[in-house]
């Protein structure tokens, strides 16, 4: 599948995968910035933002969608950054295709697998699901307005903040309707497979230079679990950014730049 993607400045070539229900858009300001320094690409993968959409979502497909776009872009190698969704799809990336990556960086999001009965995943899943059926419900053939559409999806998800996020997606055609512009049916199908996660290879990430941050208020990679990060990745460093979630490099974007910056340029 060819991507859509964004590029930004000039020099050693640093990839940013965007998370589950984001896309380039949401990474612009932080591209901006490390484009000082960087040639940042901004790729919106599969099923959202400009890029095609297909029924089959999956970490092997996404990674896979890179692998071409990498190609095309005639890239020997680079940094890759990927949050949430695009932090698994990286490390999917990596483990198949190890020689392109000279530093990796994972967003709030962990490096192991899930089974179906975990109980963190079983709380993730049914909170996904739950978002993506009340976009699913929202009556898109009959709204005037934006404000209109807040009220209705403001009866299924009730956190302001992260409807303002997903109605980063709610586009007009045009002749004015309304319209998702990510593929719900298609994320909705896969979901489990997403929230599952991924298996890295440990034969191939042994000397992988790779940073994990995460939000101090986020559950996606808990403090009892921190050692195991360095039981897949041995080399692996964790930074928490505190007084932010998930989605820290929004929340907190001084401390985010600091700390990427500081990882990418040592030696």
């Amino acid at each position: 599948m060819e991507l859509f993607y964004r590029d930004i400045g000039k020099g050693f070539p640093v990839i940013i995968l965007h998370g589950l229900y984001g896309s380039s858009d949401n990474w612009v300001s932080i591209a901006n910035r490390l484009g000082e320094y960087y040639r940042i690409i901004l790729v919106d993968q599969r099923n959202h933002g400009n890029s095609p959409h297909d029924i089959s979502h999956t970490y092997s497909d996404l990674a896979d969608d890179l692998y071409l776009l990498v190609r095309k872009l005639e890239l020997q190698k680079f940094f890759l950054i990927g949050h949430s969704m695009g932090g698994r799809t990286a490390m999917q990336f990596q483990t198949l295709y190890p020689n392109f990556v000279e530093k990796l960086i994972v967003v709030d999001v962990a490096p192991w697998s899930y089974s179906g009965n975990n109980p963190w995943f079983r709380k993730s899943f049914n909170e996904h699901k739950s978002i993506i059926q009340g976009m699913l419900n929202l009556p898109l053939a009959n709204l005037q307005s934006r404000v209109e559409a807040d009220r209705e999806l403001t009866i299924q998800i009730p956190a302001e903040k992260l409807r303002q996020f997903l109605f980063k997606n709610l586009k007009r055609d045009k002749n004015g309707r309304f319209f998702w512009s990510i593929n719900l049916s298609a994320l909705e199908k896969n979901l489990e497979g997403m929230i599952l996660g991924v298996d890295v290879d440990a034969r191939v990430v042994q000397d992988l230079d790779i940073l994990f941050i995460r939000g101090g208020e986020s559950d996606y990679i808990p403090n009892e679990r921190l050692a195991e990060i360095n039981e897949i990745y041995p080399k692996a460093q964790c930074v928490t950014i505190d007084k932010a979630g998930h989605w820290l490099h929004a929340e907190q974007p001084e401390d985010f730049m600091k700390v990427v910056l500081g990882f990418l340029s040592k030696p």
